[in-house]
């Protein structure tokens, strides 16, 4: 299963009260790297800051005999809790608490478990993400300047957005941007979703949601990633991995700007901008015939690629190491300590990050941890971190040419579709802008960006 990529590094405390699901826990999650840990008075549950990611799975029969107690757990933990119940809540409101987002029932099914969890780790990983993202996005060179310029260009605009680059860039940070700037959706939600991580058998169960009792496990109706966008913006990343024939069903409901639930025959009207995310090679995948075009062609009407930690440059990542080592010590801790050592810094900016900023972010996590344990910048364990992080890590010279490399491939296939669509409608704007589905000022932007220059007399402009 897909699954077994995503669910790994996991504590599962299981308070069974009356119900007899311990077992049929350990069972359904033997294949993973999870540990399920029985707790029936939650005696044993960890500290909110535990190393590895930690959730439960707890009895609704617990709420009648341990109310009390377990107010104080979740209060104290924090935890996201999955319930498992007999009745659904529209039938006894007193069943479960009002924080109540995740109920299985009690037969559920290996599949409802692991679907179930893989969602609130993949939501709980973005959490921890978050909290280690510095307040203000560093960009100090000359390529990511650029960016934030298309970013401001593109933002207010509702036509779809394909970001592109190297795993690891920040690609979310950048959609959560374009988020924000949109006058008409920034109010709105935004859901991000990895379309790498959708267990098998729940595509339409998790995008298009159900209709209650649809089947075995709906016990309420469910609002799916398309309903739950509705008014902001979806975020898929990892698109390239999405299999044919939900990129089918993911193009009907953009044409139609309407989902039907599972089990319903009422369709939803949505509207909500999509910002897809992908590290791979669109264009090719096409050619391969792994993707549609149509789908591709519906997606990329802007493109936005994000430059690699490399070709961002020694200062800059130096500047992001010192705003993640911030996050993580702390501004109080770190006033408190001499300031960071050159020798640590040079370090940085030596070393070589395949993963991209999301490597950079676990070195510095790692460094500012020890830092604020031991408080002080020790020498000997920092450069340690460092030598490790550096280990069986290839050149990065091959890998900074292969993204030059690609991005230019990129641009020049994007380059080609514009002039192709402006000799097609005989060099006029407003028309090809049309015919390419997007506004004037946008066209202007990427004939400026791919210096296409319009060498039509000016008649002609007037005449379209």
């Amino acid at each position: 299963m897909r699954t077994s990529h995503t669910i790994e590094e996991l504590d599962i405390y299981v308070w069974e009260g009356k119900a007899d699901i311990v077992e049929r826990v350990v069972r359904c999650m033997s294949s993973f790297d999870v540990d399920v840990i029985r707790a029936d008075d939650m005696t044993s549950a960890p500290e909110g800051n535990a190393s590895r990611a930690s959730l439960a799975v707890i009895s609704v029969s617990v709420i009648s005999s341990g109310g009390a107690k377990l107010r104080d757990w979740q209060a104290h933990t924090g935890m996201p809790v999955i319930w498992v119940g007999a009745l659904p809540r529209e039938r006894d409101p007193a069943v479960y608490p009002p924080e109540y987002s995740h109920v299985l029932p009690l037969d559920f099914t290996c599949a409802e478990l692991r679907g179930m969890v893989a969602k609130l780790l993949t939501q709980l990983r973005a959490h921890a993400a978050q909290a280690l993202e510095p307040s203000v996005l560093v960009a100090q060179s000359e390529c990511m300047q650029a960016l934030l310029h298309e970013v401001d260009t593109f933002a207010d605009c509702d036509t779809s957005v394909l970001i592109r680059g190297e795993t690891g860039v920040g690609k979310e940070r950048i959609a959560q941007l374009l988020h924000e700037k949109h006058s008409r959706y920034r109010d709105g939600p935004f859901v991000a979703v990895n379309c790498g991580a959708i267990p098998d058998g729940l595509f339409e169960s998790l995008f298009f949601g159900h209709a209650k009792g649809s089947f075995t496990g709906a016990v309420g109706a469910h609002k799916g990633y398309f309903e739950q966008a509705d008014g902001g913006t979806l975020f898929l990343d990892e698109i390239g991995d999405l299999p044919l024939y939900q990129q089918v069903k993911l193009l009907r409901v953009l044409e139609d700007s309407a989902v039907t639930r599972i089990g319903s025959a009422m369709p939803v009207k949505v509207d909500f901008r999509l910002v897809a995310a992908t590290n791979k090679d669109l264009p090719q995948l096409v050619k391969d015939g792994a993707f549609r075009a149509d789908l591709y062609y519906r997606l990329a009407v802007i493109e936005l690629r994000i430059p690699s930690l490399e070709e961002r440059g020694a200062v800059e990542k130096i500047a992001i190491f010192k705003a993640f080592i911030a996050a993580v010590v702390g501004a109080e801790r770190l006033a408190r300590l001499p300031e960071i050592p050159y020798w640590l810094a040079d370090a940085v900016a030596d070393t070589y990050f395949p993963g991209n900023v999301r490597e950079l972010r676990n070195l510095a996590e790692r460094i500012g941890v020890t830092v604020r344990q031991i408080g002080a910048w020790d020498a000997s364990r920092l450069r340690r971190l460092i030598a490790h992080a550096r280990n069986a890590q290839p050149a990065p010279a091959e890998s900074v040419a292969q993204a030059l490399v690609d991005r230019s491939k990129w641009d020049m296939a994007e380059r080609e579709r514009v002039l192709a669509a402006l000799a097609s409608n005989a060099w006029r704007r407003q028309d090809t802008a049309q015919y390419l589905g997007i506004s004037r000022k946008v066209l202007w932007e990427k004939m400026r960006k791919y210096q296409i220059f319009d060498e039509e007399p000016e008649t002609r402009e007037s005449e379209g």
